[in-house]
Order: C-alpha cells, then structure tokens, then sequence
C-alpha cells in the first residue's frame, strides 16, 4: 500500500543518523523542517493503516508519541531546534530518531532503509 511506503519513507529519515540527514537535507536542498513535515503527512494516515490492517496498533501509538515530540519541539522561541546543528545535538531529535527505531522495526524487521528521494516544489 502506498500510504505504508510513505509512512516508511518518511520514518527512515527520522530515524537516519544526523550525518546522513545533512546529507539528505544539502541532496534535496530542503530545510530541516522537512524531515517533520514529511512525517507530519504519513502521521496523518496512520488510523487508515489500522483500519486497513498496515500497522499496528501499538505502532500508531509510537507514531503518536513522534508526533507528540515533534510538536513539542516547535514554535518561534524554538527554531535553534531546527537548524542542522541541532539534528547533531538536540535531545528531542535524538529521542525522535530512537522512537522511529522502534517503529521501523515492527513494521519492517529492520531501521535501516534507504532514504527516499523527493522532489521540493519551489
């Protein structure tokens, strides 16, 4: 299903090391944010992917706790958070990178999968 392809996409770049996240980010040339943005779309089809037997419960519950973090992090008085230093630095994303671990490894035996390639509409 395509709606679980995005949801794996998008958790291989959470749960990517920070070097290989920079690398990713300078490859698309996007901003930091676009790590959680991609998130953010494959989150919100997560209770799809239940209903249709995708993923799991527990796993949607995991998604949630991203999306929780992910948000938490946000705001004006927070942007240092979303600067490709903090990807090295900051608690939240390492936390994120570890909760998308989890994730990855139910829905797929595995956290290591290859980074998708996107197109950035400017």
């Amino acid at each position: 299903m395509a709606l679980r392809r995005l949801l794996i996409d998008s958790l291989s770049v959470l749960a990517a090391d920070a070097s290989v996240q920079t690398a990713w980010l300078d490859e698309h040339e996007v901003a930091v944010d676009e790590i959680a943005l991609d998130f953010d779309h494959a989150f919100r089809m997560a209770n799809r992917l239940v209903e249709h037997d995708q993923i799991s419960g527990s796993a949607a519950a995991e998604l949630r706790e991203i999306d929780v973090l992910l948000a938490g992090m946000s705001g004006h008085e927070q942007a240092d958070r979303w600067t490709r230093d903090a990807l090295v630095s900051d608690a939240g994303w390492s936390q994120a990178r570890q909760l998308a671990h989890q994730v990855l490894i139910e829905l797929t035996g595995g956290w290591e999968h290859p980074l998708p390639s996107i197109q950035a509409i400017r």
